[in-house]
């Protein structure tokens, strides 16, 4: 569509209330399986070079958009987006239009590029829950051309195509969306692609700000970031702790072919269910973990684990109708941190900007531990390498990634701050003077 110089939303009782030949289809009654073939071939679309990296505001992200959007059609879910202004053809559309604005990698300006949230609707089958909604996301974009976060920035001229990175996460929502179509939950799900995560979590602070039904409807929010590169069964679901009844559907799922499962209750984090869980929502994250092309362009189609992919998505599967399903709301739970911190900075367009990668499989540890540093930042100018375990930045003690965002965000670019880390068995310091992203 042409003109949406601001949107509306439909509201979703009107929206579940007309799709009332869809609620008395038959249902399939043999359970689907997740098809690694399709996911397969989503991935190869979404991180061919055809796309560019799928960088926010470029061409190659637009294409993301439509083909997510064909995708939605496709399986046959229901768009919920209106667009205000329309004087003809101002029917429901996938399309969540947003500018994100964010530091270009130029002398700290402020870039605005225009972008969207790709958002549709799985009406649930129960007349009384399916006002209740459980979220699906997945973040869309990747780098692009950019070297502006990337781990290989001697190469300036290449594409970074984030094939794990996500094109795996927005595969695994539409397959988990064609599952769910067949035989819907009680409760509506909906399934969005975000726009703008590598800039800050901007597509999902705009969509909690301006979503197409109330926040308080929804159950809980599942984000997939990074789902393609299962090894050796492993796979960590971050946030078990927020609400009350979380551990045990996430451990009662684990049916065999049981995942070397590794659940951590944290419920913030840098990708796009920290957005929702700071706005008082269970949130749960899947994650394969972190591998040496993350941020490369070597992030390719040909190194995804399609059959790993699929048995996430039936996993998955099972979590999302116990929540559609099960009588009762979840009870949220807030843990003891500091987040507001770390939520300001993925909605601000200038960041305080260190350059460490944190590695998210190190739950075990006391601190804060790096899997690297990025090449020219401040982390490693300042000395920090691959291995260090941060224990506090400016005197605050670090033990693990909440109190990490917490002491970082306490200060502002240009600021000299001491870092205390432990390198081996060896506890040393350095003195850092944080930068700006995007400067």
């Amino acid at each position: 569509m042409t003109c949406f110089p601001a949107p509306r939303f439909v509201p979703l009782l009107a929206m579940t209330l007309s799709a009332g030949c869809y609620l008395g289809a038959p249902l399939s009654r043999t359970p689907l399986r997740a098809d690694s073939t399709m996911l397969a071939g989503d991935v190869r679309y979404l991180a061919s070079d055809a796309l560019e990296g799928r960088g926010t505001g470029t061409a190659g992200n637009d294409s993301a958009r439509a083909f997510i959007a064909r995708r939605f059609a496709t399986v046959g879910l229901t768009p919920i987006v209106l667009s205000t202004g329309c004087a003809r053809d101002c029917r429901p559309h996938f399309s969540q239009p947003f500018v994100a604005r964010s530091a270009a990698a130029h002398a700290g300006r402020i870039a605005e590029l225009p972008t969207g949230n790709v958002v549709a609707m799985i009406p649930g089958r129960d007349p009384a829950l399916r006002g209740q909604v459980v979220v699906l996301g997945a973040h869309l974009d990747h780098l692009g051309r950019s070297t502006f976060g990337a781990l290989d920035p001697g190469q300036p001229n290449e594409i970074r195509n984030g094939a794990d990175d996500n094109a795996s996460g927005v595969a695994a929502i539409i397959e988990l969306a064609r599952l769910l179509k067949a035989n819907p939950p009680r409760r509506s799900v909906a399934i969005v692609a975000f726009s703008g995560e590598e800039l800050g979590l901007l597509g999902s602070a705009w969509f909690v700000e301006h979503a197409p039904f109330a926040l308080d409807s929804i159950q809980a929010m599942l984000n997939f970031d990074m789902v393609g590169r299962l090894r050796d069964d492993k796979l960590m679901v971050y946030g078990t702790a927020t609400a009350t009844e979380m551990a045990e559907i996430v451990a009662s799922a684990n049916t065999a072919p049981a995942f070397n499962l590794v659940a951590i209750g944290d419920g913030t984090g840098p990708s796009d269910h920290a957005s929702f869980y700071l706005k008082n929502m269970p949130v749960l994250h899947f994650f394969t973990d972190l591998h040496d092309d993350y941020h490369r362009s070597t992030d390719d189609a040909e190194k995804i684990n399609a059959g790993g992919m699929a048995r996430v998505v039936e996993y998955a599967e099972r979590i999302v109708r116990t929540l559609g399903d099960r009588p009762a709301r979840l009870t949220f739970v807030r843990a003891p941190v500091q987040a507001s911190a770390m939520g300001a900075s993925s909605r601000s367009g200038v960041q305080v900007y260190l350059g460490s990668v944190p590695d998210m499989g190190a739950v075990d540890v006391k601190g804060m531990r790096l899997s690297g540093v990025r090449p020219g930042s401040p982390a490693d100018l300042g000395g920090l390498t691959a291995g260090d375990v941060i224990l506090s930045i400016g005197g605050v003690a670090v033990v693990d990634l909440n109190s990490y965002s917490d002491a970082l965000y306490r200060h502002k670019p240009g600021d000299e701050v001491e870092i205390v880390a432990l390198r081996g068995t060896e506890r040393v310091a350095v003195k850092i003077t944080l930068g700006k992203r995007g400067g």
